[in-house]
This record gives structure tokens, sequence and C-alpha cells, in this order.
């Protein structure tokens, strides 16, 4: 039996009206980069047809490729199943980052910007690939004849958030090393000043 009063209990289960508000906004944040790689989907699909191509500048041009599969067209030629395995991935990876977006504390800002951009970005896929049965990719970076695979907002939103996810585990990772070896040498001072 708990020494808590069912105030207190309730209390602990309610989510603080901050907590909400931050919550609201990594997921406003998120609506924006949905919102963002739809429009530019949509702009794509009225003025392109399937493989045009609108050379830019010499490295960069504007396409529309239909990707069946995931990044790079993983699993593009594996007969449809793809579609709903990537809808129902995208879905559970998306509660999985709102529910990590809900137990953010207030200094957890990057992991904030983190978890939205992947969950803009995951959406803004799964969507093309719900409605669709494909991902609409309009950019294409390339040298001369080398090109690397067209990609979306979407696309890029979710290489930011990586990115910046692993840039934040490796900072963490130095800093935690960085006290541990602190910890060996006040230890270490702590023993030769006590053999004196």
């Amino acid at each position: 039996m708990t020494s808590q009063r069912p105030s207190q209990a309730a209390a602990l289960k309610t989510p603080t009206p901050q907590l909400s508000l931050r919550l609201f906004g990594w997921l406003g944040f998120a609506s924006f980069v949905v919102a963002l790689d739809q429009i530019t989907k949509f702009i794509v699909v009225s003025e392109l047809a399937l493989w045009d191509r609108v050379q830019v500048l010499p490295f960069f041009a504007w396409v529309r490729y239909h990707n069946p599969g995931a990044a790079f067209n993983f699993l593009a030629n594996s007969g449809g199943w793809q579609r709903w395995f990537f809808v129902c991935l995208a879905l559970g990876f998306s509660a999985y980052l709102i529910w990590e977006l809900s137990r953010l504390a207030k200094h957890e800002k990057v992991l904030g910007w983190v978890f939205s951009l992947i969950l803009g970005g995951a959406i803004g896929n799964m969507l093309d690939r719900w409605i669709n049965g494909y991902v609409v990719d309009f950019i294409l970076v390339h040298y001369q004849v080398h090109e690397f695979p067209a990609f979306n907002i979407a696309d890029s939103a979710l290489f930011c958030g990586a990115a910046l996810w692993i840039l934040t585990m490796l900072i963490e990772y130095r800093a935690e090393k960085a006290q541990i070896q602190r910890r060996g040498e006040l230890d270490e001072r702590d023993k030769t000043e006590i053999e004196r």
C-alpha cells in the first residue's frame, strides 16, 4: 500500500502543463516538416512528369522519381508487400518517438529537435507510401555521370535528425569518458595523500 494520498498519486500520473506545451511544440515542428515535405512533393507532381529532370546547377537538378522501396531503392522490386511493411514500421516508430518526446526534460532540447525531425520525416514518407504506394523523390545531387540517389524533404529531415542524434551521442560519450577520467585522477590523488 502506498503512503501517497489519491491527489498526490493523480498528480504524478498527470503530465504537467509545461510538459504538454513542450510536447505540443515538438509535435508542431514535426508537423511543419510533414507539411513542407507534402507541399514540395505536390508541387513536383503538379509540374513534372515522371522521370523529368530540370538542371538547376552543374551538380544539382530537380527530378520526379517514384521509389516504392526504402532508402537507395532498398526492396523496391519486392512485389508490393514492402509498402505496408514500411507503413507499419513508420507508424510504430512514430508512436515510439511521440512517447520519447513526451518524456523529455526541459533541458533536453537537442533531443527534441532530433526526435521531431525524425518523426516529421518518417510521417512524410509514410503518407506517400500509404496514399500512393511509393515515395516521391525530387532532389538530385550529382557530379558528371555519378549520381547520389534522389531524395526529398522527409529524407533530409530523417538524415539531419539521425546525424544530430549521432553527434549528440558522441558528445555525451566524450563528456562521460572525461568525467570518468577526472574521477580516476581524483581517486589517485586521494590515495597518494592517504599514503603520505
